[in-house]
This record gives C-alpha cells, sequence and structure tokens, in this order.
C-alpha cells in the first residue's frame, strides 16, 4: 500500500499565522495527506486540536535587535533550527512544505529549499510579511488572502484564495442578523487583542458612556479588557446603567460574534476575515506598529464594501468614537445594510481552495 503524501506546515508566532494553518490542515488530513507542523515555543501556545500526525519544536529566532551580540546569537539559532527541519523532512518524506508566516516558519522553509521539495506560501496579510517575502520566489505559488499583496516580488505566482477560518466561524456563518427593533438590546463587541486592549479600555469606555440616554438604555456591551482595567472600565459601564460583560479573554468567541450588532477591533487578517464570513459590521483600528502597515491594508477590504469604519490610532478620540457609534447604532437598516455589505466579500471555501492548489501541483 502506498503511503499517503505528507504536508509539512511551517507557522508560528501568532494566531494570526496558526489558525489559518490549522485550517488548511484539516482540509489536507480530510483529503488523506498526511500533516507535520513546525513551529517553536510561541507557536505552540495554539496547538491544542491542531490536526497534524505529528509537531515538532524547530530553533528560530528574529533580527529585530540591531546589537551585533544578539544578531550572532540568532543566526546561530536559525542555522541551527534549519539543521532540525532538515533532518526531520528527510526522514519523514516530505512532499511538500506549506508557509504560512512568522518567523518560526523560516527553518521549514530554509530546509525545504535546500531538499528541493517544492514550497508554497499563504499570506494572510495585505502585505507580504518577510518571510514569505524572501521565500516568494522560491514558491510555486504564493496564495493569499486579499486582493491586495503589497512587496510582492517580481515573479513569484500569485493566488488570491482568501484566508482559511476556523470550523467554528464556518459553522456560524449563516446565523441571521440579530434583530434590531426598537425595544431590542444592542449588542457592541469589543476585542482589542494582546496588543490592543489597553488602547480600548482607556479610550472607548468613556466613548460609549457619553452615548445619548436613548441608546446607552439598549446597549450590551461585550468587551475584552485587560486584567488591571477590570475595575475601573465596570464601574464606568455601571455609572452610566450600560449592561456590559467584561473579561481578559473570551472562549465563546464566535457564539459572541454572531449575537453581536456591530464589532469594535483591530484590523488582523484573522479579525478582518471572520467579520466578512459572519457578515459583521465593524469600526476597525489597525495597529499602528503593525509591520508595513499592514493593518491599514487589511482593512480596506470591508471598508471598500462599505461594511467597516476605519479609524487610525493617531484618529482615536472618545469624541471621533462616540460619533461614529451615535451614528450608526442608530441607524438599525443601515447596521443591516452593513452587515449585508460584509458578506458580499467573504471567501468562505479558502481552506479547500488552498488544498486544490496543493493538490495541483506535479509532486
Amino acid at each position: 500500500m502506498t503511503a499517503s503524501k505528507l504536508v509539512v506546515i511551517g507557522a508560528g508566532g501568532t494566531g494570526g499565522h496558526m489558525f489559518p494553518a490549522s485550517a488548511f490542515a484539516a482540509e489536507m488530513k480530510s483529503r488523506g495527506w498526511r500533516v507535520g507542523l513546525m513551529t517553536d515555543d510561541r507557536g505552540r501556545r495554539y496547538t491544542d486540536g491542531f490536526p497534524a500526525d505529528w509537531i515538532v519544536n524547530v530553533k528560530a529566532a528574529t533580527f529585530a535587535s540591531k546589537r551585533p551580540d544578539k544578531l550572532l546569537t540568532s543566526g546561530l539559532k536559525i542555522y541551527s533550527g534549519i539543521g532540525e527541519a532538515k533532518k526531520k523532512l528527510k526522514a519523514e518524506g516530505a512532499d511538500l512544505v506549506a508557509g504560512f508566516g512568522g518567523y518560526p516558519a523560516f527553518p521549514a522553509l530554509m530546509a525545504a529549499s535546500q531538499l528541493k521539495t517544492p514550497i508554497i506560501i499563504h499570506e494572510q496579510n495585505a502585505v507580504l510579511g518577510r518571510v514569505n517575502r524572501f521565500f516568494a520566489k522560491k514558491a510555486e505559488i504564493v496564495a493569499c488572502g486579499f486582493e491586495r499583496l503589497d512587496r510582492l516580488p517580481a515573479g513569484a505566482h500569485m493566488k488570491v484564495v482568501g484566508n482559511p477560518v476556523r470550523k467554528p466561524i464556518l459553522d456560524i456563518r449563516d446565523a441571521p442578523y440579530p434583530a434590531t427593533g426598537a425595544d431590542d438590546r444592542l449588542q457592541l463587541l469589543i476585542t482589542g487583542g494582546s496588543q490592543g486592549a489597553r488602547l480600548f479600555g482607556e479610550v472607548l469606555p468613556p466613548a460609549i458612556c457619553a452615548l445619548p440616554d436613548t441608546l446607552r438604555s439598549r446597549l450590551r456591551v461585550v468587551q475584552q479588557v485587560r486584567e488591571e482595567q477590570l475595575d475601573e472600565v465596570t464601574a464606568l459601564y455601571q455609572d452610566a446603567g450600560i449592561e456590559c460583560e467584561l473579561a481578559p479573554f473570551f472562549s465563546n468567541m464566535p457564539e459572541l460574534l454572531a449575537g453581536s450588532h456591530l464589532v469594535i477591533c483591530r484590523s488582523g487578517a484573522s479579525s478582518v476575515t471572520e467579520l466578512a464570513v459572519v457578515g459583521r459590521p465593524a469600526i476597525l483600528i489597525p495597529l499602528a506598529i503593525a509591520m508595513d502597515d499592514h493593518q491599514t491594508g487589511n482593512a480596506e477590504t470591508l471598508a471598500a464594501a462599505g461594511a467597516a469604519d476605519v479609524v487610525s490610532e493617531a484618529q482615536l478620540s472618545v469624541e471621533a468614537v462616540t460619533n461614529i457609534l451615535a451614528n450608526r447604532l442608530s441607524d438599525s437598516e443601515g447596521l443591516k445594510a452593513r452587515a449585508e455589505a460584509a458578506k458580499s466579500v467573504g471567501m468562505y471555501s479558502a481552506s479547500s481552495d488552498l488544498a486544490d492548489l496543493a493538490e495541483g501541483l506535479e509532486l
């Protein structure tokens, strides 16, 4: 009996890389492929339930520091990681290596390049990340999450497929937009992510509390808040008579997303993709320090469709947020139209489309 083919995924660092990788892995497993994952300690935090036959950590590092001693340490670590990856790829007989970005993907992709193992790349953001950029011309295909893909080298083969989405999100894609009658609650969902919750906890609650009484009385705010801000933010909402559910982390995000009328969040690739797949209007606040300002690029799809307002950190103020929220929340028909606009640009079949590309290669 011929052994099934093996795809080894290189990904890591954040959920933004790992969640799409997991969705792709599940699709490949369903088609009879074996799946391996190469990541690092940070990526390991997102591997619960990752559908792989095996998962290994390889040494990885970034060249963020300019100090010679740190550069040398990083270089030695990467060199060692490439050796580990090459040994594993040869031992397992990898047929294909798929890179999903993040510097932990570098050793797997470099090892594949040295072994002449075919490579495909998936870029989640509207700007090609540094690791994916390095290997773009060596890849058989550079699949991407958005129509826009900046920093793509000449000669690379780009294919738009969208971002693979986790099954719990796909399971709610047909959830109807919540009722917006005069007596209905309006749920506002606020997620800050690891690099946004502090700023959101400082600016958004005062902005929401400044809304007219007619809106405040109908609001239910579900907000991700840092532990040290919980008491202060809770007091603000309680004093304003606003129903709220606050926590540093929510494990039922799909359910919360399905029940929300408006979402305020960063414009990471996964967030933008999930808003489009489920069809929910948003206020997007791109992370100012994001590499190559890629979150602003990610936000363009929903903004152009008329599904999202985009507010830069430089423009973020209590007054600005209050004005936008007052306009959006007081217009029920407008909210529903923006929800439909979001859904009109959702790409539901990214996992299967990417798997089709992988299986279409001559391996």
